[in-house]
């Protein structure tokens, strides 16, 4: 079919008004927050009804065209960099609110809602939405689901795939496949819900969500710590979560972070620490007064300088609003930033940190640190030019090291950005080669014209 006659076909489908085929937005939806090259697809198409969006998924198959569904963008991996010359199809018009259950704690969602619309409304019904990924104010809920997004509270309330109830997605076919349920236990069938999350778009296309919902916590309180040395920071880190306390957040930022944070928007953060901690404890009142008071004791007891505990909801805001400037702080040294997510088990932060100094120093780069440090997930980001070709062949070796390094301390790839095109290469390192044929043969029952979102997530062919 011509390119002409493809468009009326979606034009059908979508609208004319919902069909985009200009050079500058192909431009647009060439390219997502990896720093990956650009890729133009042929047309972009935006349904505004459920029935549309599995139209265009069928429509895709039929004509063995390449779909890439896209809410924001704002993954950190490629995961929606589009296929040359394929489909590129938005959520963004499927943004409704279907439900909120305040009597069983769910909600029903389109895949198009943003996440901090939708944290908000559900706030206003006096319940709480956990997943709070940095890039809430703009990311979508499918997009969510999609790259399993983490967030500051994953430590103590888990990740984006701890409150997917359901997923009702399209299959290559347009056929809509209902999987979960509204109920707290549901165990019919495959956990096809499951396998949705994380799977980035290469395997079905959402059309709703079910989301848990849970009761907000009574009391909050926020700290922050100082410390002289990255590695007591690390121990302070263990002690407390052997000391069987499970913050709400417990974050780190390293030297070179806390000095540009204070450049950026002067916090008061002291530039002399080596590291800080930003914990929070939340729950009923009396265990919180009870938890802080120990994290104090512990960060003291592990060579805090300072420990500063947040009198009132001005000072708490100040306190998490250092920590949410880290990247766009960081972002403002040069031209192009790289932020990774390696992850490690807690115990092997201080190594992880070693080696990421060893690293900046062998491959002549900047990086600046932060992250979850309760749960070992770290966000090296590297401030470089990709116009600069000399140091780009820096970075893309430190990348490599830096994820050998994870992998050898018994870490991860991604705790939560995803796999995308950045890290597909890597996949057999951490899984082997038997869970990446697994994967691709399942790919090829659900999928056989390989339209989904192709070359994502499994890597090249290997020998």
């Amino acid at each position: 079919m011509s390119n002409d006659s493809l468009q009326k076909e979606f034009a059908k489908v979508v609208g004319q008004d919902n069909i985009m085929t200009s050079e500058s937005e192909m431009h647009a939806y060439s390219y997502d927050s990896a720093v990956l090259d650009q890729v133009s697809p042929a047309m972009v198409v935006r349904p505004t009804s459920s029935e549309a969006l599995g139209q265009v998924v069928k429509l895709c198959n039929d004509n063995e065209l390449k779909l890439t569904v896209r809410g924001a963008g704002t993954n950190l991996s490629g995961g929606t960099i589009p296929h040359p010359g394929g489909i590129v199809c938005l959520t963004t018009a499927l943004n409704n609110i279907l439900e909120i259950n305040e009597e069983d704690l769910y909600a029903v969602v389109e895949p198009g809602v943003v996440t901090a619309k939708f944290a908000a409304q559900v706030a206003s019904k006096g319940l709480l939405y956990p997943p709070d990924p940095g890039s809430q104010a703009v990311s979508t809920l499918g997009g969510n689901v999609a790259e399993n997004a983490g967030g500051l509270r994953a430590l103590k309330y888990g990740v984006t795939k701890d409150y997917v109830m359901g997923v009702d997605f399209f299959d290559v076919n347009g056929e809509l496949v209902k999987s979960g349920s509204r109920t707290v236990k549901c165990v019919t069938g495959y956990n096809l819900a499951g396998l949705m999350v994380a799977s980035e778009g290469t395997l079905g296309v959402f059309e709703k969500l079910i989301l848990k919902l849970v009761p907000p916590p009574k009391a909050i309180k926020s700290m922050m710590a100082e410390f002289d040395d990255v590695g007591a920071a690390s121990q302070a880190v263990s002690a407390i979560i052997a000391a069987k306390i499970v913050p709400a957040t417990l974050e780190f930022m390293d030297n070179f972070t806390i000095k540009t944070v204070e450049n950026f928007r002067g916090a008061g953060l002291n530039t002399e620490a080596a590291a800080l901690l930003l914990l929070e404890v939340d729950g009923h009142p009396a265990q919180v007064e009870d938890d802080a008071a120990q994290v104090q004791e512990i960060c003291k007891q592990n060579g805090a300088r300072q420990f500063t505990v947040a009198q009132d909801a001005k000072q708490r805001d100040a306190v998490w609003q250092a920590r949410r400037d880290a990247l766009p702080a960081l972002a403002r040294v040069k031209p192009t930033t790289v932020l990774e997510d390696a992850t490690v088990p807690r115990s092997k932060i201080p190594d992880m940190m070693q080696a990421l100094k060893r690293i900046a120093r062998e491959y002549k780069l900047t990086i600046g640190t932060f992250g979850h440090a309760g749960d070992g997930n770290l966000h090296p980001t590297i401030l470089t030019d990709k116009r600069d070709t000399q140091e780009w062949e820096r970075v893309e070796k430190a990348i490599d090291e830096i994820f050998d390094v994870a992998l050898d301390l018994g870490g991860t790839l991604s705790g939560e950005h995803g796999i995308g095109m950045a890290k597909s290469k890597f996949m057999h390192q951490e899984h082997g080669l038997a869970a990446i044929e697994y994967s691709r043969r399942m790919k090829s029952v659900l999928d056989p014209k390989d339209i989904l979102n192709p070359g994502k997530m499994l890597g090249p062919l290997l020998a």
